[in-house]
């Protein structure tokens, strides 16, 4: 069975051009890395966990601030290469939305050292439009981007 994931793409469209909050990852193998780095807030669940609930909780957690309050809109679902699926939602945030701090995981670092250590699982986050984060976000999500711009062009698409 694979491993499900719930998270919050949030949104603005404020201004001149639609942005979304994305989240690059933490951690030592990610940390020299720019394309394909980032990610919506996200994390794992329970099956007998609802995944809007997962999604706030996980927002929290790796932005260190809580999710917007406002109506989730369900994106769908992606599975990424690892077999994982991704089932992303989206919420209008405030453009002053800003990383906070992250939880954190523990890892063997430097690989086979013996060593364990810990990483923030996001090191950062912020505001790209729309066109940035398709540079941006990992190659399994970017789906995530394009279901947002029909929702927001076409609320019944």
């Amino acid at each position: 069975m694979p491993l499900h994931s719930a998270g919050l793409l949030v949104f603005d469209d404020s201004g001149a051009e639609v942005r979304v909050f994305l989240a690059h990852m933490g951690g030592p193998l990610w940390a020299r890395k720019d394309s394909g780095a980032w990610s919506i807030p996200k994390g794992l669940h329970d099956p007998d966990e609802e995944p809007e609930d997962a999604a706030r909780r996980e927002f929290e957690e790796e932005v260190g601030v809580m999710a917007p309050a406002g109506v989730l809109t369900d994106l769908g679902e992606v599975r990424q290469r690892s077999g994982k699926v991704v089932r992303a939602f989206a919420v209008k945030g405030d453009p002053g939305l800003a990383f906070v701090a992250s939880n954190a995981f523990t890892m063997e670092w430097p690989p086979r050292s013996g060593r364990l250590a810990e990483f923030p699982e996001i090191d950062g986050a912020q505001w790209f439009t729309l066109a940035e984060a398709r540079g941006k976000l990992v190659a399994g999500q970017v789906a995530f981007l394009d279901a947002l711009a029909t929702r927001l062009t076409d609320p019944t698409g």
